[in-house]
């Protein structure tokens, strides 16, 4: 305990704090007079494990793709998202997304604070239509969500930033941008929701908001030493990329499928566009590297389906697979073209979040608005290639929106976690690699077997 400084103190008194107001919140009963759907029920319990699952998948994506001495810290900010949304969401954060309305912008912060009326209230949102699921099954649907967007943006800040600056940061962000946005496009009574704008899954809600984010703090935090120096580091473990990628493509058919709130006709719809738009992603992202004098890698392909899972979770919900090919393919191009002129600049997005996560979401929302159907979903909107000029435009201006607040709220919390206190680690910090010098833990590849004076002994290799 001996030079307890604030930002190691402030994080336990603070979640103390909540443990102790929690004792003296009323227990309510679960009973709910609203008529329920048991197979949609089942479905949304599925779906929602289905995303969380995507938060571990996230971390081994991530961690497999950064220098080795990197790994453990880089995937424990993904996975620690888990447990600081989930409390935070549970305290306020659902309600500031999807209390009461308050002019359009925000949740009142007192009408669901520590859950209540979750638990016993009807399943209906300020506005809306009653749901087949109860009302905490949907808030706990919506909470996956909320734990791994500030989880993407990770990938841009990695091998840099302080373990307790980014605990800070998905605290304030989840607040102040990840609230508000969630609250404009997916309550009933949000001003982006009225205007018409359509995001099926989060392509703004998540991933813009993420990209924007991850390119803020890329700027912030400057670029690492080997970035400067251009020194080529090679992912520390592909295969964990690739068992990384399919735990996120199995956990998107929650993310996307399970956003149709359902056991229904479009759910079946969006779980078939979200496979084939990653699929042709992952394949254009590879044979445009082909074309680029590459041989095709498995971190091309792997990367490419994520840019299209990302692409398609707008539109999936609203467009018809076929169109879902396209939306695949396009989006992997755009942002493989983005990655090679990121990678001639000074900008040093560690794991290229802003180019994939950030432009694929924002082609997907445009791509809504050229694809949408109301022959898929009647109640979306038809794009303009069926006529639909005003959508088109209102998607544009919902995307501006969205991209300027998400930019200019990110940079300001990253500007004032850094004035509080230093966001980067040191460069003997960062040159001894964030594993051992945030949390001293050295990452264990495997053992070697070493032949020593006629004996065979075990060796642990670690990086």
């Amino acid at each position: 305990m001996k030079n307890l400084s604030i930002s190691r103190l402030a994080p336990f008194l603070i979640l103390t704090v909540v443990a102790v107001a929690a004792i003296f919140i009323p227990s309510l009963s679960n009973f709910d007079d609203g008529k329920f759907n048991a197979a949609d029920i089942a479905w949304i319990i599925v779906a929602t494990a289905l995303v969380f699952l995507m938060t571990p998948g996230l971390a081994f994506f991530y961690g497999g793709m950064v220098h080795r001495k990197n790994v453990i810290s880089t995937m424990i900010k993904s996975v620690v998202a888990a447990g600081v949304v989930s409390v935070l969401w549970v305290t306020v954060g659902y309600s500031l997304c999807f209390g009461d309305d308050i002019g359009g912008f925000i949740g009142n912060p007192m009408t669901h604070l520590f859950f209540k009326g979750v638990a016993s209230g009807k399943p209906v949102l300020d506005g809306g239509q009653v749901m087949t699921i109860p009302l905490l099954l949907f808030a706990l649907f919506q909470l996956m969500f909320a734990i791994i967007t500030p989880g993407l943006v990770v990938g841009a800040v990695a091998e840099r930033i302080k373990f307790t600056a980014y605990i800070l940061f998905i605290v304030l962000f989840g607040l102040l941008v990840y609230a508000p946005l969630a609250h404009w496009t997916w309550h009933p009574k949000g001003f982006l929701y009225k205007w018409g704008v359509l995001d099926f899954a989060g392509g703004t809600v998540v991933h813009i908001s993420a990209g924007c984010a991850a390119l803020a703090g890329a700027l912030v935090l400057k670029r690492r030493q080997v970035h400067i120096e251009q020194k080529e580091i090679p992912p520390a473990n592909i295969p964990y990329v690739l068992i990384g990628t399919g735990l996120l493509w199995f956990g998107w058919f929650g993310f996307n499928a399970g956003s149709a709130l359902g056991a229904n006709a479009l759910s079946v719809s969006a779980f078939a566009t979200t496979n084939t738009a990653a699929a042709a992603a992952g394949l254009s992202w590879m044979f445009f590297d082909v074309l680029k004098g590459k041989k095709p890698s498995v971190l091309g392909f792997c990367i490419g389906a994520v840019v299209g899972l990302v692409a398609i979770t707008p539109a999936a919900g609203f467009v018809a697979i076929p169109q879902s090919i396209f939306i695949g393919f396009v989006a992997a191009i755009i942002s493989n073209v983005a990655v090679y002129y990121k990678s001639k600049s000074k900008l040093d997005d560690t794991l290229d979040v802003f180019p994939c996560h950030g432009l694929g979401g924002m082609v997907g929302m445009v791509l809504t608005g050229v694809f949408a159907t109301k022959s898929v979903n009647p109640g979306g909107a038809d794009g303009l290639l069926y006529g639909g000029g005003a959508f088109f435009l209102t998607q544009l201006k919902g995307l501006a929106i969205v991209v300027a607040y998400s930019f200019t709220v990110s940079f300001a919390i990253f500007k004032f976690i850094n004035f509080i206190l230093p966001i980067r680690v040191s460069q003997e910090d960062e040159l001894l690699g964030l594993d051992e010098s945030q949390h001293d833990e050295k990452y264990t590849q495997g053992t070697l077997l070493v032949h020593t004076d006629g004996e065979i002994k075990e060796t642990i290799i670690e990086h």
